[in-house]
């Protein structure tokens, strides 16, 4: 079943490396008492997520800051090593952009999000997806239906529901 607005995002642990290592991030710890934007994209170094996802949060993160949002979240089915480069490497880190990894797809596999295309090479990747969580509980919630695209799930289009 695919997470709706309304529902409590579930437990999950993902993995966060930063200037002291490798660390496991308690995804529901981490949302308590806080109101958070998470979007989630296919993978890291792939095409639309790097030339247009991504940017786009890049580009509203201090709107989102204006506008009482706590922290901005980008999860992937990748390892925490490419998710750390890829945060560095693109200025998602330095913009101050959380990159998590859901290493096993298990957070995107909770969400209803998964989805294989073997011909690139993806295995349970996420959906393309956006969301603001207030305390755990998602408030909006944005799936992009087409692959290759980012209109629905893209940072400005979120800060238009805030």
């Amino acid at each position: 079943m695919v997470i709706e607005v309304g529902d409590r995002l579930p437990s999950a642990k993902l993995l966060h490396k930063g200037e002291d290592g490798v660390e496991e991030v308690d995804l529901r710890e981490r949302l308590a008492g806080r109101k958070v934007v998470l979007f989630g994209l296919p993978g890291a170094y792939t095409s639309t997520c790097t030339s247009a996802h991504l940017p786009s949060f890049i580009r509203t993160i201090d709107k989102f800051g204006e506008k009482g949002i706590d922290e901005v979240i980008c999860f992937a089915v990748n390892d925490v090593h490419v998710m750390a480069h890829w945060g560095q490497t693109t200025g998602a880190t330095d913009a101050g952009i959380t990159m998590l990894a859901d290493w096993d797809s298990s957070f995107t596999k909770s969400l209803g999000l998964e989805y294989s295309a073997p011909p690139v090479g993806f295995k349970d990747r996420c959906r393309r997806c956006a969301m603001i969580a207030d305390d755990g509980v998602v408030t909006i919630l944005q799936i992009e239906e087409e692959r290759g695209v980012c209109v629905m799930t893209a940072g400005e289009t979120l800060l238009e529901m805030v």
